[in-house]
């Protein structure tokens, strides 16, 4: 599986194996804050984040409201 996260500084893939995905499929769907843990690698331009770790942190948000921002 791949994920691309963007802020103002720019993109950043994800790249979640079969094995991390299956453990982490709830949290990686299902929360409005996620903590990833991983191998950072860096190539030219491009960044990419190894994972080896997903967790729902949305606890963490309480009642702050949140929006998903659609790109297409």
């Amino acid at each position: 599986m791949f994920i691309t996260l963007e802020d103002e500084t720019g993109y950043v893939n994800l790249i979640v194996w079969e094995g991390v995905w299956s453990r982490a499929r709830r949290a990686a769907n299902g929360s409005r804050l996620l903590e990833v843990e991983g191998m950072l690698q860096k190539e030219g331009l491009v960044t990419h984040v190894v994972v080896k770790k997903l967790v729902d942190r949305s606890r963490m948000l309480g009642a702050l409201v949140t929006h998903s921002r659609d790109f297409r």
